[in-house]
């Protein structure tokens, strides 16, 4: 299972491709601001229930939708455990003290947020087995299935972007190598929201409820490219 800032994907071993791709948000109710105290805290247990996570969260437009992950990093653990709940019940199917997981990390991972990880896992979940890894390492053993890798290796760079983060790590036979690792707080979303500006600077005239998603399907489609020869274009 792999929690990242966007998407969570998760699978059993085995497959070669993850077998559900969910974005990592959480629809919930907001708690009154006013009114009755006791009225509140009665209330307070079925709001617990009341939420929605992934695609279903997304199109909740009555609910607050939160992201636990931010730049990598678990910031909301209260609704990192519901979401995991709600993943492992509802898309894997799955009883967790029946199986052992593999759960991932980024490099600069806390040892806070890693027992925090293990106490959920264990006491909530009661699973039998846990190993989290950093990864990069699992990318480098990823690596192996492809056709152009000769040598079966644990060595090497990764260059891990994803929807928060961007991360730069060396990795030495299986080991990160902390001390030399690049933390850039830019990737995926800040590419979606400076596309999103320079569409509404353009006025090109997209309702303000689908600008992001406009954004995001103009990232990812054909109509950007990568510059890989700064010198050349300009």
């Amino acid at each position: 299972m792999l929690s990242s800032c966007s998407y969570t994907k998760l699978g059993y071993a085995g497959n070669t491709e993850p077998q559900f791709i969910v974005p990592s948000c959480i629809a919930i109710k907001e708690s009154a601001k006013v009114g009755d105290q006791a009225q509140r805290r009665m209330m307070k247990g079925v709001d617990d229930l009341d939420f929605y996570i992934g695609d279903e969260a997304v199109d909740k437009p009555s609910y607050s939708t939160k992201w636990p992950i931010r730049h990598g990093i678990v910031e909301d653990w209260d609704l990192m455990e519901r979401f995991m709940e709600q993943i492992i019940f509802k898309y894997l199917r799955a009883e967790p003290e029946d199986h052992y997981f593999l759960l991932t990390e980024p490099p600069l991972n806390t040892p806070e947020n890693r027992e925090y990880t293990a106490e959920i896992m264990f006491e909530s979940f009661n699973v039998p087995g846990l190993y989290i890894a950093v990864q990069a390492v699992l990318a480098l053993a990823a690596s192996w299935t492809s056709r152009q890798v000769g040598e079966r290796t644990l060595t090497g760079t990764v260059i891990d972007s994803g929807d928060g983060v961007t991360h730069v790590i060396p990795v030495a036979e299986g080991y990160v190598i902390g001390s030399c690792i690049k933390h850039i707080p830019i990737a995926g979303r800040d590419i979606t929201y400076f596309t999103q500006q320079l569409l509404r600077e353009r006025e090109v005239g997209i309702p303000p409820e689908q600008s992001l998603e406009t954004a995001k399907a103009v990232k990812v489609g054909p109509h950007c490219i990568i510059n890989v020869c700064t010198h050349v274009c300009l």
